[in-house]
Protein backbone atom coordinates (compact mmCIF):
# COMPACT_ATOMS: atom_id res chain seq x y z
CA UNK A 1 0.00 0.00 0.00
CA UNK A 2 2.60 2.77 0.72
CA UNK A 3 4.19 1.80 -2.54
CA UNK A 4 1.50 2.55 -4.49
CA UNK A 5 0.48 5.40 -2.59
CA UNK A 6 4.42 6.52 -3.56
CA UNK A 7 3.95 5.95 -7.33
CA UNK A 8 0.58 7.82 -6.95
CA UNK A 9 2.52 10.98 -5.29
CA UNK A 10 5.36 10.88 -7.77
CA UNK A 11 3.12 12.97 -10.06
CA UNK A 12 2.83 15.94 -7.26
CA UNK A 13 6.24 16.13 -5.89
CA UNK A 14 7.80 18.79 -8.15
CA UNK A 15 11.66 17.13 -8.78
CA UNK A 16 13.20 14.10 -9.07
CA UNK A 17 15.51 14.61 -6.37
CA UNK A 18 11.94 14.72 -4.72
CA UNK A 19 10.92 11.59 -5.92
CA UNK A 20 14.09 10.17 -5.07
CA UNK A 21 14.45 10.87 -1.48
CA UNK A 22 10.58 9.37 -1.14
CA UNK A 23 12.23 5.97 -2.58
CA UNK A 24 15.49 6.21 -0.26
CA UNK A 25 12.69 6.53 2.45
CA UNK A 26 10.67 4.35 1.46
CA UNK A 27 12.32 1.32 0.72
CA UNK A 28 13.68 0.85 4.68
CA UNK A 29 10.37 1.39 6.02
CA UNK A 30 8.80 -1.41 3.37
CA UNK A 31 11.79 -3.54 4.41
CA UNK A 32 10.86 -3.29 7.95
CA UNK A 33 7.37 -3.97 7.38
CA UNK A 34 7.58 -6.82 5.40
CA UNK A 35 9.94 -8.38 8.00
CA UNK A 36 6.70 -8.00 10.44
CA UNK A 37 4.66 -8.92 8.16
CA UNK A 38 6.40 -12.21 7.69
CA UNK A 39 6.52 -12.46 11.84
CA UNK A 40 3.03 -11.85 12.24
CA UNK A 41 2.43 -14.96 9.25
CA UNK A 42 4.73 -16.96 10.59
CA UNK A 43 3.01 -16.50 14.29
CA UNK A 44 -0.31 -17.07 13.45
CA UNK A 45 0.46 -20.47 11.23
CA UNK A 46 2.09 -21.35 14.51
CA UNK A 47 -1.09 -20.99 16.61
CA UNK A 48 -2.51 -24.94 17.77
CA UNK A 49 -5.73 -25.89 15.80
CA UNK A 50 -8.61 -25.19 17.61
CA UNK A 51 -7.15 -23.33 20.30
CA UNK A 52 -7.92 -19.42 19.80
CA UNK A 53 -6.13 -18.51 23.23
CA UNK A 54 -3.52 -20.83 23.46
CA UNK A 55 0.11 -19.72 23.13
CA UNK A 56 1.47 -20.15 19.61
CA UNK A 57 4.41 -22.72 19.34
CA UNK A 58 7.73 -21.75 19.65
CA UNK A 59 9.33 -19.70 16.51
CA UNK A 60 11.69 -22.47 14.40
CA UNK A 61 15.37 -22.34 15.24
CA UNK A 62 15.53 -20.95 11.69
CA UNK A 63 13.24 -18.47 11.60
CA UNK A 64 14.27 -17.10 14.71
CA UNK A 65 18.50 -16.95 13.63
CA UNK A 66 16.86 -15.21 10.10
CA UNK A 67 15.36 -12.52 12.46
CA UNK A 68 18.07 -12.17 14.74
CA UNK A 69 20.41 -11.26 11.21
CA UNK A 70 17.48 -8.85 10.28
CA UNK A 71 17.53 -7.29 13.44
CA UNK A 72 21.48 -6.22 12.66
CA UNK A 73 20.96 -5.60 8.97
CA UNK A 74 17.87 -3.30 8.95
CA UNK A 75 19.43 -0.35 11.18
CA UNK A 76 22.02 -0.39 7.95
CA UNK A 77 19.30 -0.21 5.27
CA UNK A 78 17.74 3.03 7.64
CA UNK A 79 20.94 4.36 7.78
CA UNK A 80 21.42 3.89 3.89
CA UNK A 81 18.05 5.37 3.24
CA UNK A 82 18.53 8.43 5.76
CA UNK A 83 22.08 9.05 3.24
CA UNK A 84 19.71 8.88 0.27
CA UNK A 85 17.33 11.29 1.63
CA UNK A 86 19.77 13.88 2.48
CA UNK A 87 21.86 13.31 -0.45
CA UNK A 88 18.55 13.89 -3.00
CA UNK A 89 16.69 16.38 -0.46
CA UNK A 90 13.53 17.75 -1.45
CA UNK A 91 13.50 21.29 -2.57
CA UNK A 92 9.98 21.73 -1.43
CA UNK A 93 8.82 21.79 2.21
CA UNK A 94 5.87 19.42 1.69
CA UNK A 95 8.11 17.02 0.02
CA UNK A 96 10.79 17.82 2.63
CA UNK A 97 8.25 16.82 5.53
CA UNK A 98 6.84 13.61 3.82
CA UNK A 99 10.02 12.39 3.18
CA UNK A 100 11.03 12.86 6.49
CA UNK A 101 7.49 11.27 8.41
CA UNK A 102 8.23 8.47 5.84
CA UNK A 103 11.20 8.00 6.81
CA UNK A 104 10.71 8.46 10.57
CA UNK A 105 8.10 5.74 10.41
CA UNK A 106 10.57 2.69 9.37
CA UNK A 107 12.53 3.99 12.26
CA UNK A 108 9.43 4.10 14.56
CA UNK A 109 8.93 0.55 13.33
CA UNK A 110 11.91 -0.95 13.96
CA UNK A 111 12.02 0.47 17.19
CA UNK A 112 8.39 -0.99 17.97
CA UNK A 113 10.03 -4.57 16.41
CA UNK A 114 13.50 -5.42 17.83
CA UNK A 115 13.93 -2.77 20.62
CA UNK A 116 11.16 -1.30 22.93
CA UNK A 117 7.18 -1.79 22.02
CA UNK A 118 5.55 0.89 21.43
CA UNK A 119 2.30 -0.66 19.87
CA UNK A 120 -0.80 0.23 22.75
CA UNK A 121 -4.30 0.66 22.38
CA UNK A 122 -4.95 4.08 22.19
CA UNK A 123 -6.59 4.15 25.64
CA UNK A 124 -3.78 2.86 27.28
CA UNK A 125 -0.82 3.75 25.43
CA UNK A 126 0.75 6.61 27.22
CA UNK A 127 0.51 4.20 31.11
CA UNK A 128 1.58 0.83 28.87
CA UNK A 129 4.82 2.75 26.52
CA UNK A 130 6.12 4.08 30.14
CA UNK A 131 7.15 0.55 31.17
CA UNK A 132 9.67 -0.37 28.43
CA UNK A 133 8.79 -4.07 27.49
CA UNK A 134 10.61 -6.02 25.32
CA UNK A 135 8.74 -6.79 22.17
CA UNK A 136 7.20 -9.83 20.98
CA UNK A 137 9.49 -10.61 18.46
CA UNK A 138 12.29 -10.55 20.87
CA UNK A 139 11.02 -12.47 23.45
CA UNK A 140 10.07 -15.18 19.93
CA UNK A 141 13.52 -15.17 19.30
CA UNK A 142 15.20 -15.42 22.30
CA UNK A 143 13.02 -18.75 23.30
CA UNK A 144 13.89 -20.23 20.05
CA UNK A 145 17.58 -19.56 20.99
CA UNK A 146 17.84 -21.19 24.00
Amino acid sequence: MFALVALMWRSRLESSGAVAALWWALLPLLFVLLQASAYWLLMRSRMPVGKAQAAPDRMPHMAARCFRGLRLITPVALITGLVGVIVNAPSGTIATVVVVVVWAFGVVEYVNYYLVRLAYPWTRWASEVSQWRTPTLVKDIRAALR
